[in-house]
C-alpha cells in the first residue's frame, strides 16, 4: 500500500464530522455506513431517526434509512418510508426505483410496475428500472417501450445502466420471438459487462485445481459439530439452476427461515486468504486447528445472524457460488447441510448468459467462459461426492418439477426435517425475495419454459465448452 494512501475512516472522526457539519447528508451517510459495516445496524437506524426528528422536512435522513433497510433485506419495513419519500420528492427517479425494487421483493407486482414506470418516465436511461420491469410478470414490452429503451441507451450516463438496458432489450425482443435481435442484445450486454467487470477464469481454475490436488482429508470435519452449526443449510450450484425455488420450498417449512443470498461465507473465506492464493488457502484449511475452525464457524454464524428475522431452528444460505467453499463448510461447520441444485447445463448456462449480474459479482461474460465455469463447478462437486459421500444432497430441478412430492420428501429426509405439506405450496409464502427468480417462485411449482431451444443456433461455443469436459 502506498504511504500516501488515505486511512480508513474511524468512528471518532465520523462522529466529529456530523457534529461539525450537522446539515451535511454525506457526513451522516458515512457514519451510518460505518455503523452498518461493523454490524451496528440498530445504532445507524437510531441515529437517522434522531435526524428525522430534528429535520423533518429534509429528504436525506429518510432516504438513508430506507436505503439501509433495503440493504439489510428488510423491504417490508422500508416500503412506507419509500412511500413518504416519493411524496416528498416526486421528481427524483432514484427514489421511485428504490421503491419499486422493494415492492417487487415483497411480491407487489402491480405497484412495483407503476413505480418502475414512473422512474423511466422521469429518466428514460435508468437501466435498473427497465430491467426491473422486464423481471415482472406483466406481459411483453410493446414497440413504444422498445423504442424508449433504445433511446435510453443513447443518454444513459452510467455504463452499468446501459448493461441493464441491453439485458432488458434482450428480454423484450425474446418475448416477441425476435430471437436474432434478442441474442444480439444479450451479446452486447455481456460484452459491455465483461469490459467493466472481467471474469477471472484463470483464478477460478487455479482455485479448483488447488482443491483437487489436496488430500481427501481436506473435506473432513475439523471443528466439532454443534447444534448451532447444524442449523445452517447451504444451497449451492450454478446461477439459474432453480436454487431460489428450492429455498422458497424450504422457507415454507415451519422450522426453516429463508435468509437469502448471504455474503457471510465468502467473507469468512476472505479472512483466511481465499482470494489471495488458492494454494495457500487450501494449506490454511488443511492446517486449521479445532479451535480455529470452531472460531471461524462461530464467525460465520454471527455474520449470518444479522439477516435472521425469526427464531426458526434452521436457516438457508442460498448463495450459488458457495460451491467454491464446500471444503471450508466441511472444516468449520461439519453439521451444516449442503444442497447441490442441478439443471440441464445448456438451459442453465444460457439462462445465466441472459441474466444481469451486478458489478461486484465475478461471473463469466462469454459463452465459452460459461461452459468452463460449469465444468469447474462440476469438477468440485464430483470430487466432494467422491471423497465425502453423503455430505451433500444433489437435487435435480427437472425431477423436482416433475414429481415435487417425491423430491421434496427426499430432500426433507436428507435435512432430517419433519414432513410439512406447506413445502408443496411455496407460492403461498410471502417472504421478501431479492433474486431475478423472485416472481417465478411465487407461482405453484411447475415447468418453466426452456428458452435455450430458441437460441440454439448461437450456442455452439457454449455447447463446445460444455462438451470439452466430457
Amino acid at each position: 500500500m502506498s504511504a500516501n494512501s488515505a486511512s480508513p475512516p474511524n468512528e471518532r472522526d465520523l462522529r466529529i464530522a456530523v457534529v461539525e457539519h450537522p446539515e451535511a447528508a454525506h457526513a451522516h451517510a458515512a457514519l451510518a455506513s460505518f455503523l452498518c459495516a461493523t454490524g451496528r445496524v440498530d445504532e445507524a437506524l437510531a441515529h437517522l431517526d434522531h435526524e428525522m426528528g430534528r429535520q423533518p422536512a429534509k429528504v436525506w435522513p429518510l432516504s438513508i434509512k430506507a436505503g439501509i433497510l433495503s440493504a439489510e433485506r428488510r423491504a417490508a419495513e422500508a416500503i412506507e418510508l419509500h412511500r413518504t419519500l416519493v411524496a416528498m420528492a416526486p421528481d427524483v427517479p432514484l427514489l421511485w426505483a428504490n421503491f419499486a425494487s422493494d415492492l417487487a421483493a415483497v411480491g407487489d407486482v402491480g405497484d412495483a410496475a407503476t413505480a418502475f414506470r414512473k422512474t423511466v418516465d422521469l429518466a428514460p436511461g435508468f437501466g435498473p428500472a427497465w430491467l426491473g420491469l422486464a423481471n415482472l410478470p406483466i406481459g411483453p414490452f410493446d414497440e413504444a417501450d422498445i423504442a424508449a429503451m433504445e433511446a435510453g441507451l443513447t443518454i444513459a450516463g452510467d455504463p452499468y445502466h446501459k448493461v441493464q438496458l441491453l439485458f432488458a432489450l434482450g428480454r423484450a425482443h425474446g418475448a416477441r420471438a425476435a430471437f436474432d435481435k434478442s441474442f444480439e442484445k444479450f451479446s452486447e450486454a455481456n460484452t459491455l459487462r465483461g469490459a467493466l467487470a472481467p471474469h477471472d477464469g484463470a483464478g477460478l481454475a487455479a482455485f479448483v485445481e488447488a482443491h483437487c490436488a489436496a488430500r481427501p482429508s481436506l473435506f473432513a470435519a475439523t471443528a466439532a459439530a454443534s447444534p448451532q452449526a447444524d442449523n445452517a443449510i447451504f444451497i449451492v450450484g450454478m446461477p439459474r439452476s432453480g436454487s431460489t425455488l428450492v429455498e422458497q420450498i424450504l422457507a415454507s417449512h415451519p422450522e426453516v427461515e429463508g435468509a437469502g443470498e448471504l455474503f457471510a461465507l465468502p467473507e469468512v473465506a476472505a479472512s483466511i486468504g481465499a482470494f489471495a492464493s488458492p494454494e495457500a488457502f487450501v494449506r490454511r484449511l488443511e492446517t486449521l486447528t479445532h479451535a480455529e475452525a470452531a472460531q471461524l464457524g462461530a464467525d460465520y454464524l454471527g455474520r449470518a445472524k444479522r439477516y435472521r428475522r425469526t427464531d426458526r431452528s434452521y436457516f438457508t444460505d442460498k448463495m450459488p457460488a458457495n460451491w467454491r467453499f464446500v471444503a471450508l463448510i466441511r472444516r468449520i461447520l461439519p453439521g451444516a447441510r449442503i444442497i447441490d441444485v442441478r439443471r440441464d447445463p445448456l438451459a442453465c448456462c444460457f439462462s445465466a448468459y441472459a441474466t444481469y449480474f451486478n458489478r461486484h459479482t465475478d461471473f463469466p461474460n462469454t459463452l465459452e467462459e460459461l461452459g468452463r465455469y460449469h465444468r469447474h463447478y462440476l469438477e468440485m462437486m464430483q470430487m466432494v461426492q467422491g471423497v465425502a459421500p453423503g455430505s451433500l444432497h444433489r437435487l435435480d430441478h427437472a425431477r423436482l418439477v416433475a414429481d415435487a412430492e417425491e423430491e421434496i420428501r427426499t430432500l426433507l429426509g436428507f435435512l432430517q426435517l419433519s414432513f410439512s405439506p406447506s413445502c408443496f405450496r411455496p407460492e403461498e409464502n410471502s417472504r421478501a425475495i431479492y433474486t431475478p427468480s423472485a416472481q417465478q417462485v411465487r407461482r405453484p411449482i411447475q415447468h418453466e419454459k426452456d428458452r435455450s431451444h430458441a437460441y440454439r443456433r448461437w450456442l455452439g461455443p457454449l455447447e463446445a465448452a460444455l462438451d470439452a469436459g466430457k
